[in-house]
């Protein structure tokens, strides 16, 4: 069974406080299913990297607290490093570890930075592959100035416009948030006190001045040291040891060496694999070779097998009992419908081709993201509303006082057990809609993948229909019984409208279909 795992390393701009610093992983810590794995202090830079893992709500919660436990606790005025920064949780990358894809870490900082702008009136920048415009991608162009430079442009100058939040900067500051590969950060320490050596030096290893493609690099002096500070951004195409041994070349240049070196935070094990065999010369080396990797290649594993979320729903359904029934599985197919147009979304964005709807598709895949989420809960409280009317009608009813607690509690029920599905008949009607609308402007090759997602919605419509009407009809509460009724027809002719829509489209739209 799938475990999706994402990584979030958050830069806080604080080391020399260690308070500061046990109060923002507290706030992480706190949230359950989160795993802190390093923490990175560095005083000289007055800088704090902490890296932690968990599924992907569990670290979109946990970096939103540590985000918001930086604001109180840090105020750039009072702040100085050596290190450049723009906010007090300066920048809050997601990095995907297994079963989650690039587009979902986009997803998340792309929450993220709205619900920092939002709700605690941070501005935020999204980078790397959640960036909006070409020259956000690179980390550098968004921090230049620093936070000194952003208080005085930024609602002035339309290159400082953030993503989310006001234009505006408080003592906060603001947040780069973004999605981004594996990244390596790694100090090396000269010989030396020149720290006009280690810039000399990063300017010759950086990719922005002809260095290595995947290198950023700074020189700075760090404890009495020159330092080249460095961001290896892609480890397969610019290893650490070629690196390593670029720095000692023209590190030579110079008259000085290499004191030692230091990694901040962790690294792939990977890159570490490469350097070995780059040292050692194992041209022939496997990983297989390595003892512990074939170890835990045959070693039994003791976990059970699990059924699929959607496996045991389907088991639950056939079983024969009351519930789930029919309601659940209106809510059920809805979220399939929901599931469908964001994947066409995530097929269509990051395509030079569909460029033009790109911000489109972002919008249409967060809508369609709530509506799975609510009707995903609904197959559950669909069951549930009729457990509570099935209670209802066995209450005793041998007292009048008892008849009429037992006829309030299975009115109450009822009205539950028809609202229900008349908001998933509204949801789903909207997904239809959205589904139509990518059938028309995303990624020609899903259009299959739309259409069956409309065809989907329209089924979870008619459906979650059906047990309104079928509730309704046992309501006291005529109006309201009358009003739900309304709505159900209202959204069955909008359905029938958009079945005719999507045929129309299929067949002006036609195309290779995966």
């Amino acid at each position: 069974m799938a475990n999706p795992l994402v990584e979030c390393i958050p830069n806080f701009s604080e080391a020399r406080r260690p308070d500061v610093v046990e109060r923002i992983i507290d706030a992480i810590s706190a949230v359950a299913g989160i795993r802190v794995l390093d923490r990175h202090s560095d005083l000289d830079h007055n800088r704090t990297v902490i890296t932690f893992v968990g599924s992907p709500p569990a670290v979109e919660e946990a970096a939103y607290q540590s985000i918001a436990a930086a604001s109180q606790l840090i105020d750039l005025d009072h702040h100085t490093g050596e290190h450049p920064r723009i906010g007090a949780a300066d920048v809050v990358p997601f990095v995907p570890i297994s079963d989650v894809s690039m587009v979902e870490c986009v997803e998340m900082a792309r929450r993220l930075g709205r619900r920092v702008g939002e709700e605690l009136k941070i501005p935020v920048y999204l980078y790397e592959e959640a960036a909006t415009r070409p020259e956000r991608q690179n980390l550098e162009n968004i921090r230049r100035g620093e936070y000194e430079a952003l208080k005085q442009e930024i609602g002035s100058s339309p290159d400082r416009e953030p993503d989310f939040g006001p234009a505006q900067v408080g003592p906060a500051g603001a947040t780069i948030i973004g999605a981004r590969q594996p990244l390596i950060a790694y100090n090396v320490f000269l010989t030396s006190d020149d720290v006009t050596i280690a810039q000399k030096i990063a300017r010759a290893v950086r990719s922005s001045t002809g260095g290595l493609r995947y290198v950023k690099a700074l020189g700075l002096l760090v404890d009495g040291r020159a330092q080249v500070s460095m961001n290896l951004t892609n480890f397969h195409l610019s290893p650490v040891a070629r690196t390593v041994e670029f720095i000692r070349r023209e590190a030579a240049r110079y008259g000085v060496g290499i004191h030692h070196c230091e990694l901040v935070g962790l690294l792939p094990q990977e890159a570490l694999i490469d350097a070995a065999q780059w040292y050692l010369q194992l041209d022939e080396f496997q990983p297989g070779q390595i003892l512990e990797a074939r170890l835990f290649e045959t070693a039994p594993s003791n976990a059970e097998e699990q059924p699929a979320g959607a496996s045991g729903f389907l088991e639950e359904l056939a079983s024969g009992n009351a519930t789930p029934g029919g309601g659940s599985a209106a809510a059920f197919t809805a979220a399939e419908a929901a599931s469908l147009v964001i994947m066409v979304c995530r097929l269509t964005i990051g395509k030079k081709k569909y460029a033009q709807v790109e911000e489109r598709m972002w919008a249409i895949l967060e809508e369609a993201q709530g509506y799975r989420q609510d009707l995903i809960r609904a197959v559950d409280e669909d069951a549930a509303a009729f457990e509570s009317l099935i209670a209802a009608l066995k209450m005793p009813k041998e007292t009048a006082k008892q008849q009429e607690a037992r006829s309030l509690a299975a009115q109450a029920a009822t009205r539950r057990a028809a609202e229900i599905p008349l908001e998933v008949a509204w949801q789903a009607g909207r997904l239809m809609d959205l589904a139509v609308e990518v059938a028309g402007t995303g990624n020609l090759n899903a259009i299959s993948d739309a259409a069956t997602g409309a065809n989907l919605a329209r089924a979870a419509l008619i459906s979650a229909a059906l047990n309104v009407r079928v509730n309704a009809a046992s309501l006291e509460d005529a109006p309201a019984a009358s009003r739900m009724l309304r709505e159900a027809a209202e959204l069955e002719a909008h359905a029938r409208e958009q079945e005719q829509a999507l045929s129309s489209l299929l067949a002006e739209r036609s195309g290779p279909s995966r």
